[in-house]
């Protein structure tokens, strides 16, 4: 079993910049990719980045490459997303969450354990 715990959300004006933490507990496998998701009021879920933690390969969803950093502390089985030139659109609640896979994976079906979400607000 795995728990994944967020912070660092808040309120942020656009053009600022956020970082997000995901604390594991429990045993995090090599062959395990951890990312992030997130999802405001009335969409669906939407992939953000994730990371393998064997060799720290990395993937971004469109909307955010180039401006989010996703990078792990593997003795401090930390998850972080360093978020810059934040805009209104990336208001939602922010997620934290682990696949049993060795590669990285973009579709939250594919994810076993799930933190319970950090709220990040951008004002225009």
């Amino acid at each position: 079993q795995v728990q994944l715990v967020e912070s660092g959300g808040g309120l942020v004006q656009a053009g600022g910049s956020l970082r997000l933490s995901c604390v594991a507990s429990g045993r995090i496998f090599s062959r395990y990719c951890v990312g992030w998701f997130r999802q405001a009021p009335g969409k669906e879920r939407e992939f953000v980045a994730a990371i393998t933690w064997i060799d720290g390969s990395t993937g971004y969803g469109a909307s955010v490459k180039g401006r989010f950093t996703i990078s792990r502390d593997n003795a401090a089985n930390t998850l972080y997303l360093q978020m810059n030139s934040l805009k209104p659109e990336d208001t939602g609640v922010y997620y934290c969450a682990a696949a049993n896979w060795g590669t990285l994976m973009w579709e939250s079906k594919y994810y076993d354990y799930w933190g319970q979400g950090t709220q990040v607000t951008v004002s225009s």
